[in-house]
């Protein structure tokens, strides 16, 4: 391919339970020479965290947004099974159990985004989202590579939604995809834009 001045890049990142894949595409290179990143997925390094809190004896601060859960719930579950408190804000404790009642029945303390201020600094702060830019901007950067003029960023997550009581979030999730495969059977029925 050659050369061209107004080069369409794109960032693309699939995170998945363990890993997060990421891939910067350049049209001005061959397919095969993308620059390639495979990280540890959000819930494992956020897994790592709070298993460090569990060792130290902290208590634990969770605020941000829903995210996947899998082994950062399952971590903050073994938080509380070793007597230590957790304290989240409504949608950041949405990542352990759609129903917050479920959540509150685990141990888990629910206070407002007004008190979190009063709890940074008592305990660990541990910040729930599935992406993160910044991280893997400055990652890029230290390779000499620039994210600023990108054309689109395209992430991957599987968001299985908020299950109904009484359903698996499996279930859920994969009656979900029968019925999108069945109404509208073609790959943009999986794709959202940002807004």
């Amino acid at each position: 391919m050659g050369q061209s001045e107004t080069a369409m890049k794109v960032l693309a990142v699939d995170i998945g339970t363990g890993t997060q894949d990421v891939v910067l595409f350049d049209p001005r290179l061959d397919v095969e020479n993308s620059f390639k990143l495979v990280l540890p997925s959000p819930t494992m390094i956020i897994r790592k965290r709070i298993q460090q809190a569990t060792r130290e004896r902290r208590p634990l601060l969770i605020t941000g947004l829903l995210m996947g859960g899998g082994p950062c719930a399952w971590a903050v579950e073994d938080h509380l099974k070793a007597g230590l408190p957790v304290l989240a804000t409504p949608e950041a404790a949405r990542t352990l159990n759609d129903d917050l009642n479920e959540v509150s029945a685990l141990g888990v303390k629910i206070i407002g985004d007004e008190e979190v201020a009063g709890v940074i600094g008592k305990a660990e702060h541990v910040e729930m989202r599935d992406f993160n830019f910044e991280v893997i901007r400055r990652a890029f950067k230290e390779f000499g590579l620039e994210l600023d003029d990108l054309a689109a960023v395209a992430v991957g997550v599987f968001d299985h939604g908020a299950a109904p009581p009484g359903i698996s979030d499996r279930q859920f999730r994969f009656d979900y995809l029968d019925n999108r495969i069945r109404t509208e059977n073609r790959l943009t029925a999986f794709a959202y834009s940002a807004e």
